[in-house]
């Protein structure tokens, strides 16, 4: 089934298992959200919901803002779309809780990047510095030549070069939830999530499926061989 929800990352830190082991997680302050705009088959052509988060002062939005999210009773600064399979049950000024996720859950985490500014080539992309001796002069961690002047007498778009780094949309799939606290209305999923703490990110039920791997039949297991080792901090290590 399809869920989402609107949520604030709050940080990283881990947990421990029934077995001990350490599980690194990322804690969201997921919702309360409530639905602020209902789109339609027969009126919009398609089935989804609209979502808003983060209630703040009247005077921190624009009127048509301000409008546009009074229909639902509040004054919500985050709004973002979701089509759901059960978008039809769901009406204007439903509220939408951290419980909407269970353990076990895998979810796609949408948010935006940690902004780093103007960087050169070297740091952005990975470019190499140029030895600094013998007449190397100040341009050790210039980019260099791209191209010939001759053909095709331009750089082709996005070639690797200095500009703005991070600051964009990232999405990471397929990510464990961990623990739902209800009391709180907190969600730990494992593994990092993009953005600053006090970032917001939008989590969904994940696009990936994948198979449940069946038991095999039981052996002596070698722990000196590779393929014996699990790192309980990996991802993979979830599955088996």
């Amino acid at each position: 089934m399809e869920k989402a929800i609107i949520g604030k990352k709050v940080g990283m830190t881990q947990i421990f298992d029934e077995a001990g082991k350490v599980i690194p997680v990322t804690v969201i302050q997921a919702g309360p959200c409530t639905v602020v705009q209902k789109k339609t088959e027969e009126k919009d052509g398609y089935t989804a919901v609209q979502l808003g988060f983060e209630e703040v002062p009247e005077k921190k939005l624009s009127k048509p803002e301000a409008g546009h999210s009074k229909k639902a009773g509040k004054c919500l600064r985050v709004l973002k779309e979701f089509k759901l399979d059960k978008a039809d049950e769901l009406n204007v000024g439903d509220q939408l809780t951290a419980t909407v996720f269970a353990p076990g859950d895998r979810v796609d985490i949408t948010g935006i990047s940690k902004g780093h500014g103007y960087q050169g080539a070297v740091k952005r992309c990975g470019g190499h510095v140029q030895k600094k001796s013998h007449g190397g002069g100040p341009v050790h961690r210039h980019s260099g030549s791209m191209g010939s002047s001759t053909d095709p007498s331009r750089i082709f778009k996005g070639h690797n070069g200095a500009g703005q780094m991070g600051n964009e949309q990232v999405t990471v799939i397929n990510l464990d939830v961990v623990q739902v606290d209800e009391e709180l209305g907190v969600i730990a999923v494992r593994g990092a999530v993009p953005g600053p703490r006090g970032g917001v990110v939008a989590l969904r039920t994940s696009v990936k499926k994948v198979a449940e791997k069946h038991a095999t039949e039981a052996g002596r297991v070698n722990p000196q061989k590779q393929s014996a080792r699990v790192n309980p901090q990996k991802a993979s290590a979830r599955n088996k």
